[in-house]
């Protein structure tokens, strides 16, 4: 038995892990590499192994980090199932196909600025045959996928549909984390604590920070609207459209009455289609969110679909807050309002989620004020904030309960998605508490089992 580490090795995006159990290969997420254009774009178009190769994917979840890579290994060749939950199979769906337009739209703009056709890594009609593979498994389902080997996905409280994946062979019992979210998040479940395993991937984000607690988020949430608003400023949040939108819209909602009555506008038809199917998979939400109502709206809170909507937002009059894609600000309509409305200091562009090494989000966050939008050069003069206490990743103590539950029988542990720092630091604990081999895999490397 083997596992070879294709993605999310030593940093965090594109997460791809390679399990070959007798000679057949399976693939655990099918995660899109994020950051330099040219690096990120090669990684992308060449896996590191044969797509035809690979006998079944397995989806912990449905971020783009994580599956979407998935319709270029189709385009490629790759023919076998792809199993997920039900929620993440309906996201990824979604998701797959909104990508698919984002390359579309990436290589149009490319071949004309370098006067050649670039072909994208895959489109809208490659997305929906990759859909067309999904095999929805229900949480907690054993199911026998060929070969003496067993499946079943258990809930990782990340998103809606994220799962624990629990691989079963004749010698191994092999966990795989995904991303592993928190106790304390709104409208989804808790993260299912599992025991047994004697081989564990682990994801590492925040593997040495440890989150703030639940209470002080709203009020620091409260007081950043409250200051912006109070200058009659807007708020940008680049937000991813799966999880950290609806999570945020939920936040929102409670706040009502602490703090002023401003219109809310959810600027990503794709975050409005997923808001409907976080509407459909009620099984996946905390017992006690639909109480008060839709968690998903209120009065003040506008979904915006149609490109003219979304313009009539440049010239908005008043304070307000604009939640968009995408959640680093690499594409989509927040690099329009980042344009529109970034050059004025009564505004404030607020990041909610991880910025990955080389991306838009993470250049400004670390202090860059000339930037590049669709072309044009402008200078951010708006105030830039950061919120890590709206994470949907389990922190340093939510790992170490992970990883405890496990200490009697852990044989191996690898640390992935998270950077070196963080994932290093982790890994030094887990080596020390509970004995196991425990390595942070670089990029291509392979371990036997």
């Amino acid at each position: 038995m083997k596992l070879a580490f294709h993605g999310a090795a030593r940093s965090v995006t594109g997460s791809r892990h390679l399990l070959e159990v007798d000679g057949r290969k399976i693939l655990l997420d099918c995660g899109l590499v994020q950051g330099r254009r040219e690096e990120s774009a090669q990684r992308n178009r060449n896996f590191g192994f044969d797509p035809k190769s690979v006998s079944a994917v397995i989806l912990s979840h449905a971020h783009i980090d994580h599956s979407g890579a998935l319709p270029a290994l189709v385009k490629a060749g790759f023919s076998g199932p792809v199993y997920a939950t039900p929620a993440t199979a309906d996201l990824a769906d979604l998701m797959l196909q909104d990508s698919g337009a984002i390359q579309e739209r990436d290589v149009e703009y490319l071949s004309r600025r370098e006067g050649r056709p670039i072909q994208p890594l895959y489109t809208v009609e490659d997305a929906k045959a990759a859909a067309k593979l999904f095999k929805p498994v229900p949480y907690r389902r054993s199911l026998d996928i060929g070969d003496g080997v067993r499946l079943s996905f258990h809930d990782a409280g990340h998103m809606l549909g994220s799962s624990l994946v629990r691989v079963e062979t004749r010698t191994r019992k092999i966990l795989f984390s995904g991303d592993l979210g928190r106790a304390s998040l709104p409208i989804l479940k808790s993260p299912e604590l599992l025991s047994g395993a004697d081989t564990i991937i682990v994801e590492s984000t925040y593997g040495n920070r440890v989150h703030p607690p639940e209470e002080d988020e709203e009020k620091e949430l409260a007081a950043l609207v409250r200051r912006v608003v109070d200058r009659k400023g807007k708020i940008l949040i680049p937000a991813f459209a799966v999880g950290r939108t609806q999570h945020l819209t939920y936040r929102l909602k409670r706040l009502d009455g602490k703090i002023p009555d401003v219109p809310v506008f959810v600027d990503s038809p794709l975050a409005a289609n997923v808001t409907d199917v976080y509407r459909r998979h009620p099984e996946c939400h905390e017992p006690g969110t639909w109480m008060a109502g839709d968690p998903f709206g209120f009065d003040t809170l506008r979904y915006v679909r149609s490109p003219e909507e979304s313009r009539k937002l440049n010239d908005l009059d008043g304070p307000a807050i604009i939640i968009a894609a995408s959640g680093m600000c690499e594409h989509g309509r927040i690099l329009h309002h980042l344009y529109h409305h970034g050059q004025n200091a009564r505004n404030m562009i607020l990041f909610v989620g991880y910025q990955a090494e080389h991306t838009l989000g993470r250049k400004i966050l670390d202090g860059l004020r000339q930037i590049r939008v669709h072309g044009r050069e402008m200078e951010l003069r708006a105030e830039v904030a950061k919120m890590d206490g709206l994470s949907a990743h389990a922190d340093r103590p939510g790992l170490e309960a992970f990883i405890r539950a496990h200490a009697s029988t852990l044989k191996d542990a690898f640390v992935v998605h998270g950077e070196v720092d963080a994932a290093e630091d982790f890994a030094k604990w887990v080596r020390e508490t509970t004995m196991a081999r425990t390595l942070v895999p670089g990029l291509g490397l392979e371990v036997a089992l």
